[in-house]
C-alpha cells in the first residue's frame, strides 16, 4: 500500500510545524525604518504626535529596553511595528527579565487596528503584549510571526474591567514558550483573553507553559470575562499544564458564548486539554487530544455550559461533563491507547501513521462544512470522508483501487429501514454507523448488491461507509417510519 503525507514535518526543538503559512504584513501610511532603541522611541512619538497611520520597520538586531516603551494609546490608529525580515529571530525587543518591574510589558496598546509582526519579544515582569478592552475597546489587533517568551505572567492578555470589548482580533503564526521549558510562577499562561469577541488564533505553537508550583499555570489560549465567537485553528499546544479553555468557573460573568475549536493538536501534562466553564453552543471538532497525569481530555462543566457539540475527536482520556448541569453532544470521537498510530508520539508529532480502514480513525468521521482543512491546511476532500482528528492523511490510490462513488446507489432512500446498496462494490468491507459513530453492523460485499433491513432501528439519519484497499466512500441513509 502506498501513502502520500500531507505535511512536511519539521522538528525544531520538539516543535512539529505545519505547512500553514501567513501571508506577509505589507507596510501602510507612512514607513519609518529604525536600527536602535531610541530611534524606535522616537518613531512611536511621532506616531502619538501623527494619530498613527504609520509602519515602523526594525532593522535586524536586539532592541534592549531599560525602561516601557511609549503607551499606544486610543489616537493611535493604525499603527504597524515589524521586523524587516520574516524570519523572527532577526529583531528581537526584551526587557530586563521577569523580575524587573522596570520594563513591564513591550507594546501596551490601547489603539484600533495595532498591528506587530516578525520579531521575537519578551524578558518582561508582566506581558510582552497588553491590549485593552477597557476603558478603550482596542479593536482589530493583530499579532502575526512573533515569538513571544518568557514573562513572569500571561504572554499575551487582553484586559478587562469594563463595559467595552475588544473585537476582531487575529493572532498567526506565533510562537509562545518558555525557553527553560518551565514559567517563573503558577500565575501565568499563554493568550489570556476578556471581553474579547470573534477573535481568531490560527497556525501558531505553544510550549512550556508549566508552572514550578503546585498550582496549576493558566492555559496555553484562555477566552472568558464574556468573550464570544472565538475561533482556535491549527494550534500545536505541547508540554503545557493546560490547552484550550472557553469559560471560567460558574459565573456567568466569566463566561464564553459560540465559538469553534478545531483541527488543534493538543499535548497537556498536568490537566485538560480542552476544558468548557460556562460555554454555550461551542464546537469542538477534529481535535487530536493527549493528556498525561489527568483523566480527561475534552471536558465541560457547570449548568451554564451547554449544548456544546464535540464531534471527530482523537483523545487518549475520557470526553465527559465533569458537574451535573451541562450539556453536550458527542458523536464521532474515539479513544486511542499508546502511542503507535502516530508517526513520533515522543517529540510531540501526532500525525497519523498510517492507514487501517478498520480502525475507525481514518475516513471514519462524519464531514463538518466548518471544518475545509486540517491541522497542515490540506483540504478534506479524500472520497468525500473525513478522517477524525486533527491530521487527514491523504492517499494515492490507483484508479484500479478506487471505489467508484458516482456508481452507488441507494434504493430507495429516504426509506422505512429496508434499503439496497448498487454499484461497484464487489470486495468492499461495509459498516452501517449511527449520528454517534457507533457502528450498527458489518458486512463484506461479494456481489454488486446487498440488501439490508434496519427497519428495527429508530428513525433518523445513518451512514454507510465502504471500504476497498486504500478507497472509502461514505453515503447517508434516512430512514423514516
Amino acid at each position: 500500500m502506498k501513502f502520500l503525507y500531507s505535511s512536511l514535518l519539521i522538528l525544531i526543538s520538539f516543535q512539529v510545524q505545519s505547512q500553514c503559512t501567513c501571508e506577509p504584513i505589507q507596510a501602510s501610511g507612512t514607513e519609518i525604518t529604525v536600527s536602535s532603541v531610541q530611534e524606535l522611541e522616537s518613531a512611536i512619538d511621532q506616531a502619538n504626535m501623527n494619530n498613527g497611520n504609520i509602519t515602523i520597520i526594525l532593522m535586524p538586531g536586539t532592541y534592549s529596553l531599560s525602561s516601557n516603551l511609549r503607551f499606544i494609546a486610543e489616537n493611535m490608529e493604525n499603527l504597524t511595528i515589524m521586523g524587516s525580515t520574516e524570519n523572527n529571530a532577526d529583531v528581537v525587543i526584551k526587557g530586563l527579565g521577569w523580575n524587573n518591574n522596570a520594563v513591564t510589558h513591550i507594546f501596551n496598546v490601547a489603539a484600533d487596528n495595532f498591528t506587530v509582526a516578525n520579531m521575537t519579544i519578551g524578558e518582561v515582569f508582566y506581558h510582552p503584549i497588553q491590549v485593552h478592552s477597557n476603558p478603550a475597546d482596542a479593536d482589530n489587533f493583530r499579532a502575526q510571526n512573533v515569538r513571544f517568551v518568557d514573562a513572569k505572567e500571561q504572554l499575551l492578555k487582553v484586559s478587562g474591567g469594563g463595559e467595552l470589548f475588544a473585537d476582531n482580533g487575529s493572532i498567526m503564526c506565533c510562537e509562545f514558550e518558555f525557553t527553560e521549558g518551565i514559567a517563573y510562577q503558577y500565575y501565568t499562561g499563554g493568550i489570556d483573553a476578556h471581553r474579547s469577541k470573534d477573535w481568531e488564533v490560527r497556525f501558531n505553537s505553544f510550549r512550556g507553559i508549566r508552572s514550578p508550583e503546585a498550582s496549576l499555570a493558566e492555559h496555553a489560549i484562555h477566552f472568558w470575562r464574556e468573550s464570544s465567537g472565538t475561533v482556535v485553528d491549527a494550534n500545536l499546544i505541547i508540554d503545557c499544564d493546560r490547552g484550550i479553555g472557553f469559560g471560567l468557573g460558574d459565573d456567568i460573568a466569566n463566561g464564553h458564548t459560540g465559538g469553534l475549536i478545531m483541527n488543534n493538536m493538543v499535548h497537556t501534562s498536568r490537566d485538560v486539554g480542552i476544558g468548557l466553564e460556562l460555554s454555550t453552543d461551542t464546537k469542538i471538532y477534529n481535535n487530536t487530544v493527549i493528556t498525561e497525569n489527568y483523566p480527561r481530555s475534552i471536558e465541560y462543566r457547570f449548568a451554564g455550559t451547554t449544548d456544546a457539540h464535540i464531534t471527530n475527536n482523537i483523545v487518549n482520556g475520557q470526553i465527559s461533563d465533569r458537574s451535573s448541569g451541562s450539556t453536550g453532544v458527542l458523536s464521532y470521537n474515539v479513544t486511542v491507547e499508546g502511542d503507535d498510530r502516530f508517526v513520533d508520539a515522543s517529540n510531540y508529532d501526532f500525525h497519523i501513521e498510517e492507514y487501517e480502514p478498520d480502525d475507525q480513525l481514518l475516513g471514519a468521521g462524519i464531514e463538518l462544512p466548518e471544518v475545509e482543512m486540517d491541522f497542515d491546511c490540506e483540504y478534506r476532500t479524500l472520497l468525500n470522508a473525513s478522517d477524525i482528528g486533527a491530521d487527514q492523511l491523504l492517499i494515492e490510490v490507483s484508479t484500479e483501487d478506487r471505489i467508484d462513488e458516482l456508481s452507488i446507489k441507494i434504493y430507495p432512500n429516504p426509506n422505512a429501514g429496508e434499503f439496497e446498496l448498487i454499484g461497484n462494490i464487489e470486495g468492499s468491507k461495509i459498516k452501517l454507523i449511527d449520528q454517534l459513530g457507533r457502528v450498527i453492523l458489518k458486512k463484506e460485499a461479494s456481489t454488486i448488491n446487498i440488501q439490508f433491513d434496519i427497519s428495527d432501528l429508530e428513525e433518523g439519519i445513518y451512514f454507510i461507509q465502504l471500504f476497498k484497499e486504500n478507497s472509502i466512500v461514505t453515503k447517508k441513509i434516512i430512514v423514516t417510519k
